[in-house]
């Protein structure tokens, strides 16, 4: 009861209740929940697959819901497009903005709203004028009139926010905004963030990062197979009582590293050149054993990895393999004699998302498939499900098309076509990145196994905890130089940092 004169609680910013989405026999949301509240920065973590992108594009208005309630500032809402969740004050921050390359940092902010002079021409003073007030309110210093391409993905999503702030959206929601950002460009993003809760609006902060969900949010909501689990005050819980929400029972062991027997030299690196990129890089990968590749970002480690299986090019130096020369600039070769990338960007470099998973994990070897010039969809199917069951890809079925599924299952699609190749060298880049914990605890178990049954891996990761965790040695990049090698018990967290951020010839 409320009496007479006592104040009412402000609705909150965004309520949805028990939602449900199918998409033909597929359930991807169960009973999805969350609550928003003005001012306040409220996280959502689950499992890839728990249906955090599908509530997200629900309330984008990507998707209509099949049951369930939806409420903005206390009053339903049925969003049919986009355009209509934008209207309503919601917006989008995506890990990877979608802007115009050839049009300046203002011209993307009101792209498609530009205000108008008496005369009916765009007013672009009025524009620039606006943006300057808003990067002077984030407290950045981007410049209105410079053009996008070529700005990093943190200023691109300073961009994306400030083309929130100018259409006042209320309600913020950031994807996996960090993943591919620097530790200082995080805390620029953390500062605006706050910024932003302090002027009274509801934030939705997704993350599989622990640490950063700690360090930001007020709140957390978890999710799995689907279904809403519980809400938590931060301040009232553990990573531990996080993990246990997310997956349903205890990871125990997110790092677990298997004994194996390290054998003999299976790829060698002489002297590797790539002028602007690396220089005289050189190291040994052994059967058995799994070698982490640390530094910062912009340290040359993919790039490395990328001229060692072929996709670039290299000025000067020698890739061996099994003690035979390997030519440089041919993927093809490369996989022939045994070598296996998985890329960074799965979703770019690693899958064709609109093909069925069967397709995917057999793209390397159709070759082998392929009977009398023909390619049988049955023995597609049969090397497929092999991979598929190995690595528990969770999919309603083989042709299903790899971008509906979750990142998790597409990273492990990504792998199954590499080890369908039987490699004896398999170069895992981020193997983790954007993944669940859950998640990363199989694809860690799973390098462990194959480095157990004599493979020899390269793993880059700009997770230090994963390079400690499961390297056998550690090799550090800076500024496209190797700057430290570590065995498994010298790799501390201090040594491995030294090496990556300390002056190369004092680290070397």
């Amino acid at each position: 009861m409320v009496l007479d004169g006592e104040p009412q609680a402000a609705p909150p910013a965004l309520e949805l209740s028990r939602v449900m989405k199918s998409f033909g026999a597929v359930v991807a949301l169960r009973s999805g929940s969350l609550v928003l509240q003005p001012g306040s920065i409220h996280a959502l973590i689950g499992e890839n697959g728990a249906g955090k992108s599908t509530l997200v594009k629900i309330i984008a208005g990507l998707y209509r819901r099949d049951a369930g309630e939806f409420r903005l500032n206390g009053e339903a809402v049925d969003f049919t497009s986009t355009a209509q969740s934008k209207a309503a004050g919601i917006a989008v921050i995506y890990q990877e903005p979608t802007l115009f390359p050839d049009l300046s940092v203002t011209e993307n902010i009101f792209m498609g709203r530009q205000p108008t002079s008496r005369i009916g021409r765009i007013d672009r003073r009025a524009m620039r004028d606006e943006a300057s007030r808003i990067f002077q309110r984030l407290g950045v210093g981007l410049d209105p009139d410079r053009v996008t391409e070529g700005l990093s993905i943190a200023d691109q999503q300073i961009i994306e926010i400030a083309k929130a702030i100018s259409l006042d959206a209320r309600v913020l929601i950031m994807d996996e905004p960090t993943a591919a950002l620097s530790g200082v460009e995080v805390e620029r993003l953390f500062a605006v963030a706050r910024s932003l809760r302090d002027e009274g609006r509801a934030l939705l902060f997704i993350s599989h990062r622990f640490d950063e969900v700690f360090a930001l949010c007020d709140t957390v909501t978890v999710m799995r197979d689907g279904s809403y689990v519980e809400t938590t005050p931060l301040a009232d819980t553990t990573v531990d009582d996080l993990v246990r929400q997310m997956v349903g029972r205890d990871v125990t062991e997110l790092f677990p590293k298997l004994p194996s027997t390290v054998g003999d030299v299976v790829l060698r690196v002489d002297g590797l050149t790539r002028r602007g990129v690396f220089r005289d890089v050189s190291f040994e990968l052994r059967a058995g054993e799994i070698v982490g590749l640390a530094g910062l970002v912009g340290a040359g480690r993919s790039e490395v990895a990328r001229a060692v299986f072929g996709v670039d090019t290299y000025e000067s130096g020698t890739v061996t393999l099994h003690g035979q020369p390997l030519p440089k600039g041919s993927p093809q070769k490369a996989t022939v004699r045994g070598i296996a990338l998985v890329p960074e960007d799965r979703r770019k470099q690693g899958l064709v998302l609109d093909d069925g998973v069967s397709r995917n994990v057999t793209l390397a070897i159709r070759s082998k498939l392929a009977r009398w010039g023909l390619l049988w969809s049955g023995l597609e199917n049969a090397a497929a499900r092999v991979w598929a069951s190995r690595l528990e890809v969770k999919t309603a079925a083989l042709d299903a098309e790899t971008g509906t599924l979750s990142g998790g299952n597409q990273q492990k699609v990504v792998l199954g076509k590499w080890l369908a190749t039987e490699p004896t060298v398999l170069i895992v880049d981020e193997p983790t990145r954007g993944i669940d914990v859950g998640t990363k605890s199989e694809v860690h178990r799973l390098l462990s196994e194959l480095a157990q049954q004599g493979l020899a891996i390269l793993m880059i990761s700009s997770e230090l905890p994963e390079v400690l965790g499961m390297a056998d040695r550690v090799l550090v990049m800076r500024e496209g130089r190797l700057t430290g090698e570590f065995s498994r018990e010298d790799a501390t967290p201090e040594a491995v940092m030294f090496a990556a951020t300390a002056d190369a010839g004092a680290a070397a």
